[in-house]
């Protein structure tokens, strides 16, 4: 079952490692959208090209609605890297921004 486009893996761990990842989809628009690096200032630049292509890399935040694995709603903080034509790559959450 694909999770979809705007579904991400929170953590860069194998699945099987004692780290837990959490499987994210994102509901709604994602809104407050800002550039945080683009070009050479991308550090990751060379392996976003081996991995996923040639592009205009750049990353990018914003804040957003998920629905986390456990089926809770939360409003996260999301950085992730995108390029034209290629899209949204690794996204993740950095911090809660509603409070339970």
């Amino acid at each position: 079952m694909d999770p979809g486009p705007g579904a991400g893996v929170v953590g860069n761990a194998p699945a099987d490692s004692a780290i837990r990842t959490v499987k994210i989809e994102v509901v709604g628009a994602v809104e407050q959208v800002e550039t945080i690096a683009a070009g050479p200032s991308l550090k990751v630049r060379s392996f976003l090209r081996k991995t996923d292509g040639p592009g205009r890399w750049r990353k990018m935040k914003g804040v957003a609605t998920v629905r986390l694995s456990n089926g809770q709603l939360r409003m996260v903080e999301l950085p992730w890297y995108e390029a034209h034509g290629v899209g949204r790559r690794d996204l993740k959450i950095k911090r809660y921004v509603d409070r339970l």
